[in-house]
């Protein structure tokens, strides 16, 4: 093991969110689950949803889609499948969805409030229903929306031409999550163009060479995504995230620094992530 692990405990616990550092115990320590649950709960709304900037790019109080995202990425890392959250935060998602199943990837309510550039908000539906559908998947949450979803991405993916950024991310989380392994197989092989060699998918409008990598794409050694990937280029990433431990013991995220808040908040997550994908790669 070449990474630090004291100094990354040292940083989640100098600069991370309560909520991260509930769950680095689960993670490394087999924690309870109930202080993530409680620290997360701070976050919900009374509507079911979630904002407060859980999700840093969008720090406006009420509820928002990628905060209901961050919120299902929270529930799965713990594997709290039967959480009252779950079912209220599906609701919600219900209730913004459009009559196809598409949701929007921001809300009005940003308006107003501090938000990265590129969450403008729009009415149109977009890449996060592939993950919020995703989300529900895992948490085995089956919902009227999640069926009219699934439909939407299933359409989606199965016409897309160019696939691009984090279009490709989201949709093959959705693509590893969804039940139906031979139509998953069928349509991954439709995002293969968008890698590049090294195994990256540029991220067009972003900073210079902002580009998605290979763990972020397919974090998950037994995923029906990693299929795209050769155990060389994985070695090779797992390696690159090692190294790319700082000196203060955390990592640091490659897109836009927007904002103090979103710097930390961001850091925090980055490095929760890249303890998760070391560990589930055996590499602590």
């Amino acid at each position: 093991m070449s990474i630090d692990l004291q100094a990354a405990r040292h940083f989640i616990e100098s600069g991370a969110r309560v909520l991260e550092r509930h769950q680095l115990a689960v993670l490394l320590d087999n924690g309870p689950v109930e202080p993530v649950l409680t620290a997360l709960a701070a976050y919900q709304n009374d509507d079911g949803g979630f904002g407060h900037a859980l999700e840093p790019d969008v720090r406006c109080p009420e509820s928002q889609p990628a905060a209901a995202l961050a919120a299902l990425d929270v529930l799965t890392d713990i594997n709290a499948t039967h959480t009252p959250m779950v079912t209220e935060v599906a609701d919600w998602i219900a209730t913004i969805a459009h009559p196809d199943g598409g949701i929007p990837t921001v809300l009005p309510s940003a308006d107003g409030h501090p938000h990265a550039p590129w969450m403008t908000p729009s009415p149109e539906a977009g890449f996060l229903t592939y993950a919020l559908a995703a989300g529900l998947w895992q948490l085995g949450a089956r919902t009227s929306w999640l069926d009219t979803a699934t439909t939407w991405c299933w359409n989606q993916i199965e016409a897309i031409d160019k696939p691009v950024g984090y279009t490709v991310e989201f949709a093959l989380q959705f693509l590893d999550a969804v039940p139906d392994p031979a139509r998953a197989a069928a349509a991954i092989e439709l995002l293969r163009p968008a890698i590049r060699a090294d195994g990256t998918v540029p991220v067009e409008g972003g900073i210079e060479n902002e580009h998605i990598k290979p763990l972020d794409l397919s974090p998950r050694p037994t995923a029906p995504s990693r299929v795209l990937f050769d155990d060389t280029t994985i070695a090779a990433e797992l390696d690159r995230l090692e190294h790319e431990q700082l000196a203060d013991g955390g990592w640091d995220f490659h897109f836009l620094h927007y904002s103090p808040g979103q710097t930390v908040d961001w850091r925090g997550l980055t490095t929760l992530a890249a303890l998760r994908t070391l560990r589930e790669h055996r590499r602590i």
